[in-house]
């Protein structure tokens, strides 16, 4: 990532999580789920554009904060893919789950677009050992 960005290791505003998901195509949500989820997390780390002062990436992680860590929320504006951000914001995320829990188990449900970004940083599809599901 060049110095046109600027990683801080906190969650984005409200209005910026929102606007970050539906723009880069993840699933929207209410405001109230944005309020009560936002600072849940176990870490989190959002990209800012320098010149314009506008977030443009972001990541969390939910952990129990022992060995078991999740990421969620990876998502960066469709004008900034390509640039490293996504890049930068897995390895800051990753790089503070090693540091507490050098031998974490570290998850995430990858969506089409997201997999050459995680293949890249170790992660492996897990079946047949194991099978991702939801509840719906």
């Amino acid at each position: 990532m060049d110095s046109a960005y600027r990683l801080v290791l906190e969650p984005p505003s409200v209005d910026d999580y929102l606007r970050l998901r539906k723009e880069s195509g993840l699933s929207a949500r209410t405001r109230e789920e944005a309020e009560n989820g936002i600072n849940g997390a176990w870490a989190s780390a959002s990209v800012i554009h320098v010149e314009s002062g506008e977030s443009v990436g972001m990541g969390r992680v939910l952990s129990d904060g022992g060995w078991y860590f999740h990421v969620i929320d990876m998502a960066v504006l469709p004008d900034h893919q390509r640039k490293g951000v996504g890049d930068a914001i897995l390895t800051a995320l990753l790089d503070h789950i090693d540091a507490c829990a050098p031998n974490a188990y570290v998850n995430l449900l990858a969506d089409p677009p997201g997999r050459r970004l995680y293949e890249r940083h170790g992660f492996t599809e897990s079946a047949p050992a194991s099978v991702g599901m939801r509840r719906v």
